[in-house]
């Protein structure tokens, strides 16, 4: 028993309490009206809170899900995970996020799966990454994700890592690839027709642009045109568009 960590835990508990205004709750004690839904990759260096500077109950409604996957199998059919499809129909909350981020290993792990047939050895991991597998194949046959010659090391054998001519993994690219089709997959769903449906690569790595922990808007409601999303978010916003594909 790690009774550090449980400290730890306890303390930043403390921290939490301390730092609630009086009357945080109040109006929130007996129900809420989120305005954002986030679906965002669970990695402990991706804060969806923290990324959006949310630091009030009330606001957004979070769900974490290995590779920022917005879907669930029930009786053999995919349909929008009981997370997001919650607060979209029960809370009158308006927008969902999805969220992805570079140096993804559920994507990693799904490119991995495509390239050598292989699955993470834990049944609700592999479950997940197989979720991802149709999406990265699908990727893979994409000019704009691979390009010509991408996806082979130097010594012939297959790298997630290969860079594209553009000198950004492939990895990176099905990242934004993947973003793409949860956004695509939620819209098509009766729980967002009422909804706005964003999709963001938060970025760790520098792989979009030289400041780190900025969350790139790269799809609205299925529009993708960099110049389109600039001018929706406008021009004192418009460094969070970008895109890799």
């Amino acid at each position: 028993m790690d009774r550090r960590i449980l400290a730890d835990l306890l303390g930043r508990n403390d921290d939490h309490v301390a730092a609630l205004p009086p009357d945080v709750f109040d109006s929130h004690r007996d129900g809420q009206r989120p305005g954002v839904v986030s679906v965002c990759c669970s990695d402990s260096r991706v804060s969806q809170e923290g990324m959006f500077a949310v630091d009030e109950p009330g606001f957004l409604f979070t769900s974490g899900a290995i590779g920022n996957k917005v879907s669930a199998l029930v009786d053999g059919e995919r349909v929008l995970d009981g997370s997001v499809a919650y607060p979209l129909r029960h809370t009158h909350t308006e927008v969902l996020a999805v969220v992805g981020h570079t140096g993804c290993g559920a994507v990693g792990a799904a490119l991995a799966a495509a390239r050598t047939g292989e699955f993470p050895a834990e049944p609700g991991v592999r479950a997940a990454v197989e979720a991802l597998l149709p999406i990265v194949e699908a990727g893979l046959d994409d000019p704009a994700v691979v390009g010509e010659g991408d996806g082979e090391a130097v010594d012939g054998t297959t790298d997630e890592d290969a860079e594209s001519d553009a000198g950004v993994s492939v990895r990176d690219r099905l990242v934004e690839y993947n973003v793409h089709e949860q956004v695509a997959f939620a819209r098509g769903s009766d729980e967002t027709a009422d909804a706005t449906v964003y999709g963001f690569v938060y970025d760790l790595h520098g792989v979009y642009g030289d400041r780190d922990g900025v969350a790139y808007l790269v799809n609205a409601d299925g529009e993708r045109d960099p110049a389109a999303l600039r001018d929706l978010v406008g021009a004192s916003h418009d460094d969070h568009v970008a895109t890799l594909l």
